[in-house]
């Protein structure tokens, strides 16, 4: 029988009861293989999560900013310290890569120091008051209890940009991960726990999200929601935030682009396309799923692209020469290969891919073949709506004009780029491109911790993470002004 793990609430796992419900943990690359079984969240369970978060929170929020940056510090050490096994557990449950498994561990230890050191910083400021004698100045204070819904994609990554920061500012967490990477969220709790973060000040509740979402934008202890996912959930969870008058924080779904100009570097455009539609099997939400190409070298980026993607090889996380691995689950795989038939039948022209790969290994896992469409219609299905797998949609542009409109036309807005050696196209573009993180010369995905983290249009509730774009979520502002006492 595999191990079974509970929730951890109020600074120790829960010991279920009877009638506790458990959800398999698959191994994508081989699905029969369960890397463990994980308790599935009640609404009573949030209920006891979010109670335990509120009775921490006095204490937490007491503490001298410096001393609640000393926990960080030590909880990147201690991450640092089990970079390999947590980068291993993390690639058999997600799927992609070793190398990048541990990169984005190596990533969460950074983002955990760089919060550290902002409880450093000025809280607040010193304005100038029209009564002369007075001292007229703000601080900014803990929102509250911070209930943080991620997802599974960056199962390190995504929650530590949010717990880092909520907790540096001195609020307490109620944090529910993906049901299909609850592992890598039992280490996060182990070195939060280790480290020696006071009991219920940081929570982990597991399970479907379903199950305990009423529960966590409707509890009146719960002040903040911060969600990374579907437009659909995210756009359910704000309406629920916003008539129980919660402050909430949505990133939602992107159907990112490149442009590609006739003065490009053609391999660097190639090479940066490739690398931003199919590293982790596409599913980021800053993954590159457009391509929009000028004419003049429309065919000669197709021919390099297409010898390019042939090279890739698809497998388990463990193989070296794995450029991709799998998706995360059956049903995804099911998901995207149905919608690249759907857009085939539609009348959309497959180039490469698309069709479910053969082979003893590929039957035991959710495999999907890096796949690209060409002379793609831009008011298509799988122009419009976002497939979040290793598919790649080309356009022809006529001018920087269309491309622009073209990019332009998605209801999300996330993140761009383009690729050309014009300063005056780069400016256009930055200023033109209706999306909220821009890219010249680089790939549509990632960005730096110390960097504002969010998109525009469908893609986020106008807010911003990671950086200190933070701090706004996760404080509030106190206005105090002194007088004199009269003498």
């Amino acid at each position: 029988m595999s191990e079974r793990y509970s929730h951890y609430l109020g600074g120790g796992w829960e010991t279920p009861g009877e009638t506790a419900n458990f959800l398999p943990n698959r191994n994508p690359a081989r699905l029969s293989e369960v890397l463990g079984e994980f308790q599935n969240g009640t609404s009573e369970d949030a209920t006891k999560a979010i109670e335990a978060a509120h009775k921490a929170l006095a204490g937490w929020a007491a503490l001298p900013a410096p001393s609640r940056g000393e926990f960080l510090r030590k909880a990147a050490d201690l991450l640092a310290a089990r970079v390999d096994h947590v980068a291993k557990d993390l690639m058999l449950e997600e799927g992609k890569s070793l190398p990048e498994a541990k990169g984005e561990t190596m990533r969460g230890v950074a983002i955990l120091r760089y919060y550290a050191a902002q409880t450093l910083l000025p809280d607040g400021e010193v304005i100038p008051s029209a009564t002369a004698g007075t001292l007229f100045f703000t601080r900014r204070i803990p929102v509250g209890v911070c209930a943080l819904i991620t997802p599974w994609n960056f199962p390190i990554a995504i929650p530590l940009w949010k717990a880092a920061p909520a907790l540096a500012f001195g609020n307490t967490v109620v944090m529910k991960p993906s049901e299909h990477s609850p592992l890598t969220a039992h280490h996060l709790a182990e070195v939060f726990h280790e480290a020696g973060l006071p009991a219920g000040v940081f929570n982990v509740l597991y399970g479907e999200g379903a199950r305990v979402g009423e529960t966590l934008t409707t509890h009146p202890a719960v002040n903040a929601l911060s969600f990374t996912g579907s437009a659909k959930t995210g756009k359910w969870l704000g309406s629920q935030c916003s008539a129980n008058g919660k402050k909430y924080q949505l990133e939602m779904g992107g159907k990112n682009a490149v442009i590609v100009l006739p003065d490009a570097d053609l391999e660097q455009a190639v090479n940066l396309t490739v690398q931003g539609a199919f590293k982790s099997a596409g599913q980021k939400c800053t993954a590159t799923s457009r391509a929009i190409i000028h004419e003049d070298v429309y065919q000669s980026f197709v021919n390099h692209l297409v010898e390019k993607v042939h090279t890739l090889k698809v497998g388990a996380g463990d193989e070296a020469d794995a450029y991709l691995g799998p998706v995360i689950s059956e049903a995804a795989r099911d998901n995207i290969l149905k919608a690249i038939r759907e857009a085939a039948e539609a009348g959309s022209t497959l180039l490469c891919g698309g069709k479910p790969l053969e082979g003893a290994k590929y039957d035991l896992g959710a495999y999907v073949p890096p796949t690209v469409f060409w002379d793609v219609d831009p008011d298509a299905k799988i122009a419009k709506e976002e497939v979040f797998g290793p598919v790649l949609c080309l356009f022809r542009a006529k001018s920087e004009e269309e491309a622009l409109e073209i990019l332009n036309s998605s209801e999300y807005g996330l993140s761009a780029s383009i690729f050309t050696k014009s300063l005056n196209s780069a400016l256009r573009f930055a200023e033109k491109a209706q999306v909220g993180m821009v890219r010249v010369n680089g790939e549509t995905a990632g960005v730096e911790p110390q960097a504002p983290f969010g998109g525009m249009k469908g893609s986020s509730s106008y807010s911003r993470e990671q950086g200190m774009a933070a701090r706004d979520f996760y404080t509030q502002i106190k206005t105090i002004a002194i007088e004199a006492a009269a003498e």
